[in-house]
């Protein structure tokens, strides 16, 4: 944490330049409900009823250092002499940023504009600028005498090449090589989507899918790099161009090649939703602000991994990251354990002949003295069924007073869009989905209530399922077993009569978790020892648990911890204090068997052994140390 402070100290006295493709990105959002036909075509008008202008391309990369702090900025490209140039420049002038660099070409250049037009919250087809534009020679002459002439005021260099009719012509790249060659001394660093072989003497930011096509491998965007072929990309880059190669692998953190060989810095494990719009950029220009101030090349990329750690967080913008954000982030970093594994069940190997899937070694001996359980899908599946919940109670508020009258195409395109959402945040806090909620009504031209207010009447639905179903076990319709993961309650039961320790944990409501674990009938034998959420409902409240049973049985207690969950806070936490950690995978519909989606995030959240269930409870003891036994 101080190593961060202090370097985002030094940032603030930075002097960076950017060069390369500045574009605009241009929202105008549609509303037909007050169309009409033109007088003179007979067509129907796209009223717009809010636009919004971003600085794109290279401007992305300012928007990331200017909010990090960089105290100077400097840049060069070329605008057209229109209305979208002006803009450009408007909004460089509105962040403080040097612009004398930017040149204005009158004829065969047009301002690079991707325009998106958004109706009801869908982006429709882009209509883009630029795209036959031709750079003079005497204006790319001019563009770099600007940039050499500001060297020496400059720290460092970020080259940006975005688009195939951009200012990188054959003539600049041969003007950008020579002066290269001509300042050895400065540092340059190239981020290109199309040439990044072309440049000589810098250093160069690439995704890993950029390094495998520039080592000979053919690959489509989307495709799965494994990590030894990235690593051995990186390394062949490295002795080739022989500066430091910076390899973006997503979600999977980046891969720095340079005389110290080739290092990983693993990706970030983020509970919330994410949406990878412009990391690139927030990675590169994390990078290069700690190299110029001073950062070795395996620091700046952790510290570019913060700021895409900060930007990927926020949905449906292209986010920046301040510097109490990246602090933020920082403080306390999550990372996410072997991905390849998570994402290939292929490589999974077992305890032989079970289902216990071995992640890492155990440590040995094994002396386990305290149990933590997650409740609800670990031992509990009384709120299964919460998606089918959920949907119509998101549905309802994104349609408002248009519930009952909107037309079918509505209807269907706001339940598909609310289907995407949930599967996506499947496993994160019910806050953070709610906050969402409120970006999903805005986006469909509503006027949002706040994320407490839909939280409270989700949960009041969610306890009305829960309720009916305790009805059911009381009236013994149902059984308990109907609502237990297989196996769970014997479990505890041998746990408890091995003399191990019992928590329970949850971030539902205390006195909800006490009842319904008396009402499944095991509450006793934690001996008091539940723990569930306070009523704060500003805060993480499972992982606030997760630290208050921790902090009771203490650290010198910790290496004795085992902790079972079928969610990734109570395996990440307990993992980052040292316990052993067992990820549940549970199916929750049948109560036993795997569920996939559970184990790849219960991997990368850091589970030791991943189960799909208890009915291998004899072999789990046996894994774990414990003496096998029947419950009493």
């Amino acid at each position: 944490m101080h190593n961060l402070k202090e370097l985002l100290g030094k940032i603030e006295q930075v002097r960076i330049g950017v060069i390369g493709d500045f574009c605009l990105d241009v929202y105008w959002e549609h509303d037909c409900s007050v169309s009409e036909k033109s007088i003179e075509t007979g067509l129907p008008t796209h009223p717009v009823r809010k636009q919004r202008y971003e600085l794109g391309g290279a401007g992305n990369v300012v928007n990331n250092l200017i909010a990090m702090g960089a105290g100077y900025v400097d840049v060069f490209g070329v605008v057209g002499n229109d209305p979208f140039g002006h803009e450009l420049r408007r909004l460089l002038e509105a962040r403080h940023v040097k612009h004398a660099g930017l040149l204005t070409q009158t004829g065969d250049w047009d301002t690079l504009v991707y325009l998106k037009p958004v109706r009801e919250g869908h982006e429709e087809n882009r209509i883009d600028f630029g795209n036959f534009n031709n750079l003079r020679e005497d204006v790319t002459m001019a563009l770099i005498e600007r940039l050499e002439a500001s060297l020496a005021s400059l720290d460092a260099v970020v080259v940006n090449q975005q688009v195939i009719r951009g200012i990188h012509t054959e003539y600049c790249q041969l003007l950008l090589n020579a002066l290269f060659k001509r300042h050895l001394d400065k540092l340059f660093i190239v981020d290109s989507r199309h040439i990044a072989g072309v440049y000589q003497n810098c250093l160069r930011k690439l995704n890993e899918i950029e390094a495998m096509k520039l080592t000979g491998a053919t690959l489509d965007y989307g495709d799965i790099v494994a990590l030894n072929a990235a690593e051995t990309a990186a390394r062949q880059l490295f002795q080739t161009w022989q500066k430091p190669v910076f390899v973006s692998r997503g979600a999977r953190g980046v891969l720095v090649a340079n005389e110290a060989g080739v290092q990983e810095v693993p990706g970030l494990h983020l509970i919330n939703p994410t949406d990878p719009v412009g990391a690139g950029d927030s990675m590169l220009a994390g990078i290069v602000a700690a190299l110029a101030a001073g950062s070795s090349p395996l620091d700046a990329a952790i510290f570019g991994n913060f700021v895409a750690g900060v930007t990927v967080q926020k949905l449906f913008q292209t986010g920046t990251a301040t510097p109490a954000e990246i602090l933020a982030l920082g403080a306390d970093p999550d990372y996410v354990y072997e991905p390849e594994l998570a994402d290939d069940a292929r490589k999974a190997q077992y305890q032989q002949e079970t289902e216990i899937e071995v992640v890492t070694s155990l440590r040995k001996p094994i002396k386990i003295t305290h149990a933590i359980f997650d409740h609800d899908g670990t031992i509990s599946t009384l709120r299964q069924g919460w998606e089918g919940v959920m949907e119509p109670m998101m549905i309802k508020a994104i349609l408002g007073d248009r519930y009952a009258t909107a037309d079918e195409t509505r209807y269907a395109r706001v339940t598909r869009r609310v289907r995407e959402y949930i599967d996506k945040t499947t496993g994160i806090q019910t806050l953070v989905q709610m906050q969402g909620l409120v970006k999903l009504v805005r986006e469909f031209g509503g006027e949002p209530l706040d994320e407490f207010r839909y939280k409270a009447s989700y949960l009041e639905a969610l306890m009305e399922l829960v309720r009916e179903r305790l009805r059911k076990l009381s009236r013994q319709e149902l059984k308990i077993s109907d609502f237990t993961v297989k196996n769970a309650t014997p479990f505890l039961t041998v746990l408890r009569e091995a003399g191990v320790k019992l928590y329970l944990a949850s971030g539902t409501d205390e006195q909800d978790v006490i009842a319904e674990a008396t009402a499944l009938g095991y509450a006793q034998l934690f001996e008091g020892r539940i723990y569930g959420a306070t009523g704060d409902v500003t805060v993480e409240a499972k992982r606030l648990v997760l630290d208050r049973i921790l902090n009771d049985i203490g650290a010198d207690h910790v290496t004795q911890v085992v902790a079972f969950g079928d969610g990734p806070v109570e395996i990440r936490e307990t993992r980052k204090r040292g316990g052993l950690t067992v990820g549940v995978a549970s199916d929750e519909v049948r109560r036993y068997g795997l569920n996939p989606d559970k184990r790849s995030r219960l991997i990368r959240a850091g589970a030791d052994l991943v189960v799909p269930d208890f009915s291998q409870m004899h072999h789990l003891l046996r894994v774990l140390g414990l003496p096998e036994r029947k419950p009493l």
